[in-house]
């Protein structure tokens, strides 16, 4: 299912990132974009728009006001260099709120929460984790990871570990390995807490794909990976909660 967009920002460099993100993501059908907020209003008035990628700070007529002014708005990602915004954003309900330089890895994300609510409105007698790439929460069942040139689709069901490699990470999935930039820390934000746990400062892994753990090391397939003193006791609190042991 397609959803419509538009994007909303005086500066030409933000539009362009934005229409060059969003054309990377098949269900985002971008229908035009604007530099100011006037113009945006009339064309919500002729045309069918389910998610506004907003700028705040604009002249003349500023993001806040548009949305103000709208009497039944679509779902709003706000984009802007200030996050003093952060308690309006949230007053007028937008469902995430992006900070400039917009990473990819992060357009995602609030794209994804925007297209499970979509789902969920637009279909709502549908098993949407069947059909939709989401799951049983309603959210998505997979991320994109910039890997070289390439963007890349991650199931995370299919996720064995990540282990990391001086600058790189390299995500271990069932048939394939894939290198990126990102860090522990962005790569622990886009992970569900309660299915991948950090067991040592070079190894994520995937709690599902366990085999054996023995004598503090964790057997997945044929690799053997260490529980450090460091990550022990959290990994060993969780197995017990989710009655491993």
């Amino acid at each position: 299912m397609k959803m419509n967009c538009i994007a909303v920002d005086d500066e030409l460099l933000a539009l362009k990132k934005i229409q060059r993100f969003a054309e990377k993501i098949d269900y985002l059908n971008l229908l035009g974009t604007f530099d100011n907020a006037l113009s945006t209003f009339s064309f919500l008035r002729e045309n069918k728009v389910d998610l506004i990628f907003l700028d705040i700070q604009m002249d003349e007529f500023t993001g806040i006001q548009l949305l103000e002014t709208i009497k039944d708005p679509p779902y709003v990602i706000l984009t802007t260099a200030f996050d003093e915004y952060a308690l309006k954003a949230y007053e007028l309900d937008v469902v995430d709120y992006l900070l400039k330089p917009i990473p990819f890895e992060r357009f995602i994300k609030a794209v994804e929460k925007v297209y499970a609510r979509f789902l969920k409105d637009n279909s709502p007698n549908a098993p949407v984790q069947q059909t939709n790439g989401l799951n049983q929460s309603g959210a998505p069942d997979y991320m994109f990871i910039k890997s070289g040139n390439k963007t890349v689709k991650v199931y995370f069901n299919k996720i064995l570990y990540i282990e990391g490699q001086r600058d790189y990470l390299q995500i271990h999935t069932e048939d394939s390995k894939i290198m990126t930039l990102l860090n522990f820390k962005k790569m622990q934000e886009l992970l569900d807490p309660h299915k991948f746990v950090r067991v040592h400062k070079s190894y994520i892994i995937a709690i599902d794909k366990i085999n054996y753990i023995e004598n503090n090391a964790i057997k997945i397939k044929d690799k053997l990976i260490p529980v450090s003193s460091t990550y022990k006791i959290a990994f060993y609190n969780l197995l017990n909660n989710k009655n491993f042991l």
